[in-house]
């Protein structure tokens, strides 16, 4: 969606910190408070003034728990799909060698990366070969298997069902009717623990509707932040 938010909007798009094509140095212990600490750092040096804030999927987590911790750095936020309801998984307990190691070599098994991808789809014909092999290019990074171990480890992203309603900022929920990954009811508990936000339906749509009807959310998106 980045060429199309771009159209209107100055419009940045962050790998969190462990995560996509960031460095992943062993000296740094890949966690939800490293990973706010090093966006915050992003948006002081380069933004410095409040934005409208887009996650989708753990990007919506991430997205929340900062919006949490620098609220002065959020103007509105959105969230897709959006993960942060629920707790998170409790396999950090496994991560010991060899089960680590194993553990993300399952990850990055190419059969399983295919039955994830179609299943974040409600039109599977868009999880292509070219889709998998996109989304697979992180996998490549140095420092991955061990940048996911430590990130289990720390416990991930647990729930933030009872600070939600700490967030006063106008809050934008759109959630793909035909969720496979999360289900549908988060969105409706979402609505109802944050203040000041609204819930769109996206028909036609699985777990990433930035992806399958890009232009549609992005109109979702524009009108939200010119309300």
């Amino acid at each position: 969606m980045l060429p199309l938010l771009a159209t209107q909007n100055q419009t940045w798009a962050v790998d969190l910190l462990g995560f996509g094509f960031t460095d992943r140095p062993k000296e740094i212990k890949i966690s939800p408070s490293a990973i706010a600490i090093h966006l915050y750092s992003f948006w002081k040096t380069l933004i410095s003034q409040p934005v409208i804030l887009i996650g989708a999927s753990m990007g919506g987590a991430a997205a929340i728990d900062f919006t949490l911790t620098y609220p002065q750095a959020v103007k509105k936020l959105v969230l897709i799909d959006s993960a942060g309801f629920s707790a998170g998984s409790a396999m950090g307990k496994f991560m010991f060698p060899p089960l680590g190691y194993l553990a993300t070599q399952f990850l990055r098994h190419p059969k399983v990366r295919s039955s994830i991808s179609r299943t974040a789809y409600k039109d599977r014909n868009l999880a292509s070969l070219d889709a998998q092999l996109c989304a697979a290019l992180h996998l490549n990074m140095p420092g991955w298997n061990n940048a996911i171990i430590s990130f289990t480890k720390s416990g991930g992203y647990s729930s933030f069902k009872d600070k939600l309603a700490q967030i006063t900022q106008s809050t934008l929920i759109l959630w793909g009717e035909n969720d496979k990954i999360l289900g549908i009811a988060d969105a409706k508990k979402f609505k109802q623990s944050i203040v000041h936000s609204q819930l769109i339906w996206l028909k036609d749509c699985g777990h990433v509707p930035h992806l399958e009807q890009p232009l549609l959310t992005a109109q979702y998106i524009f009108q939200f932040a010119s309300s």
